[in-house]
């Protein structure tokens, strides 16, 4: 039986620091599951299906050939749900300092309390992806600033791509 973890954000856009979580996952996991919550108040700044084809086309580049299995599903319910639906056994969470440390663990509490038979484990994030977050990026990004050392070159190029756009709309 394949161990499956379930690993959910919103990855708008994906960055270094989910592929350093990714890469981590896949020595522990046969199949990973990335969910992308897609929920009617928020508005990300890339559809479902363009975070969905950046996801999949970097970790096809970083996990390219391995024997981990990544696929991407979208949910707008609960994680713990997401994660019961894919077969998942465990979610899969990274961290970057403590404040992340204190909400994860009250979230790992109350998924338990949910899902007794689902576990979260909680990643340490590489040091030189630790302050890495996808608002920041956007933030840089939209003002025109070298996401480069932030995220994936498919994800700089459509950041670039999103933002030119804009900024030639706003100059009419």
């Amino acid at each position: 039986m394949a161990r499956i973890g379930f690993y959910p954000g919103s990855f708008d856009p994906i960055t270094l620091g989910h592929v350093d979580v990714v890469r981590q996952a896949a020595r522990l996991f046969d199949e990973i599951v990335c969910g992308i919550g897609v929920h009617p108040g928020k508005k990300p700044l890339f559809s479902f299906e363009e975070r969905a084809d950046m996801v999949r086309g970097v970790l096809a580049d970083v996990l390219g050939g391995g024997s981990v299995r990544v696929t991407v599903v979208a949910f707008d319910g609960l994680t713990v749900e997401a994660a019961r639906q894919a077969g998942a056994a465990a979610l899969i969470r990274g961290l970057r300092d403590g404040t992340d440390f204190d909400y994860e663990i009250q979230m790992a509490g109350m998924n338990g309390v949910m899902m007794p038979d689902l576990v979260t484990v909680m990643l340490p994030a590489s040091p030189m992806v630790r302050p890495i977050t996808a608002t920041l990026v956007r933030q840089i990004a939209a003002m025109g600033g070298d996401v480069g050392p932030f995220v994936p070159p498919l994800v700089a190029r459509a950041l670039g791509e999103k933002f030119s756009g804009a900024r030639a709309e706003n100059s009419r």
